[in-house]
């Protein structure tokens, strides 16, 4: 979305591009925690930023989003539940 249509957008519009760059930075964060070996700091900014980028799915009604950020996140939350070193 352009910056200048932002000014336009509907409530949702906005509601959405909030939260997907809300998630696209911190799933960047969470790679640069992993880069510089961070742990378990890297885990929970991933975990909040699959959730928000599942959010961004349920608000698209994108189910194949949906699914590969429920996927994901499952995922995760199981290897953290077998625990990590």
């Amino acid at each position: 979305m352009r910056s200048d249509a932002l000014a336009f957008a509907s409530t949702h519009e906005r509601v959405v591009f909030a939260v997907k760059w809300g998630a696209s930075v911190i799933q960047i964060m969470g790679y640069t925690a992993t880069a510089f070996g961070w742990t378990p700091w890297n885990l929970y900014l991933f975990l909040v930023g699959v959730v928000r980028w599942f959010a961004v799915g349920a608000l698209w009604n994108d189910k194949a989003l949906m699914l590969v950020h429920l996927v994901a996140l499952s995922a995760m939350i199981a290897g953290m539940a077998s625990g990590y070193e």
